[in-house]
């Protein structure tokens, strides 16, 4: 039988699902009576509703002080919690609901050597679930043993399981931003478009920030005959006013060819060109700078603001070179506080 199926997989890839045969999908192939009237765009697998349900269900758990394991305990400014994650995301709910500015996330990029804990209907009852997690020590420590679970390619549920973890856990961490909060999500090729579809249902497609590529390894890691050098970092915001600061260059960057009093620097454009983005979806980024045409420094910029004055009095808008309105890359109020690096 495994045979044929295979068989089958070679010439009808399209066919299968989480490496299983899609009785739905073999119907619509091979049926005369096709029917899609509720087709839409969505994202959905097998034990999304699970998902949801665990990530409704209240916690019974709450924090316990470890003053012989701390460090400066009465004093220390940082706070170390060991536990699930979920619940533990759960507990700090009520106290940094949109209160934390950054979240970053290393989760199990599901490799099929993962371990992790999901709600699997097929195989585990909910209240068992809830029970595995819930197990503690004598000490009141929760309890690794069976904590986790594999979560196998030949499961059948290979990448439900991990939305399954992911969405109840990211969903959480949303709550916690706060609204000028980002959140950095580490993963790799195995999971990066599911993440980015979740991530897309959460967050909102109008939030996602970028995907970074992070070179991991320069000498490549073997795949298939391909060596792969990189992994990834999806970024996404709260809400889409969010502004990141830039990271500064040293002097031994090629690129930083003019120098002022400060030091070295180069000269880039404020307005942002992604063809993605103008007044139309960013309008906090639409705003006038007001240039100065009868004053200008040694390298000809001419110094410009943001109040319209005698001086300052040509008005210039982010406008692409088809003269539709498109954005400056920063806001207004980022913009008056490096005022000092913005000329014209």
């Amino acid at each position: 039988m495994q045979t044929r199926l295979q068989k089958l997989k070679e010439l009808f890839p399209e066919l299968f699902t989480e490496g299983q045969l899609d009785w739905e999908k073999l119907r619509a192939a091979f049926g005369d009576d096709i029917n899609f009237a509720n087709e839409r765009y969505v994202l959905n697998w097998a034990g999304k509703a699970d998902a949801f349900r665990v990530l409704q269900q209240p916690t019974t758990a709450t924090l316990q002080p470890a003053p012989d394991e701390s460090v400066n305990f009465d004093t220390t400014e940082n706070v170390f919690i060991e536990g699930e994650n979920l619940e533990v995301l759960k507990v700090l709910q009520k106290a940094y609901y949109s209160k934390v500015k950054c979240i970053i996330i290393d989760p199990p990029y599901n490799t099929g050597n993962d371990s992790f804990i999901y709600p699997d209907r097929f195989s585990e009852k909910k209240e068992d679930y809830l029970k595995r997690i819930g197990d503690k020590n004598e000490e009141g420590y929760l309890m690794k043993e069976g904590l986790f679970r594999k979560n196998s390619k030949d499961s059948g549920h290979f990448h439900s399981n991990w939305l399954s973890m992911m969405y109840p856990r990211l969903f959480l961490a949303k709550n916690l931003l706060r609204d000028d909060g980002v959140i950095f999500v580490h993963i790799d090729d195995n999971e990066v478009h599911n993440l980015r579809m979740v991530m897309n249902e959460i967050f909102g497609e109008e939030n996602f920030f970028a995907q970074i590529i992070v070179r991991s390894n320069s000498r490549g890691q073997t795949y298939k005959q391909i060596a792969k050098t990189h992994e990834y970092i999806l970024i996404y915001t709260k809400k889409f006013e969010c502004e990141l600061n830039e990271l500064e260059k040293d002097e031994a960057s090629n690129d930083l060819n003019l120098r002022d009093n400060i030091g070295n620097f180069n000269i880039r454009e404020l307005r942002n060109r992604n063809p993605k983005f103008g007044k139309h979806n960013r309008p906090n980024l639409y705003y006038p700078i007001y240039v100065n045409p009868n004053r200008s420094d040694n390298d000809g910029f001419y110094p410009v603001s943001l109040v319209k004055n005698n001086e300052h009095h040509v008005e210039v808008f982010p406008l692409n070179s088809e003269k539709k309105e498109s954005c400056w890359r920063w806001g207004k109020n980022k913009c008056f506080i490096n005022r000092g690096s913005c000329k014209s």
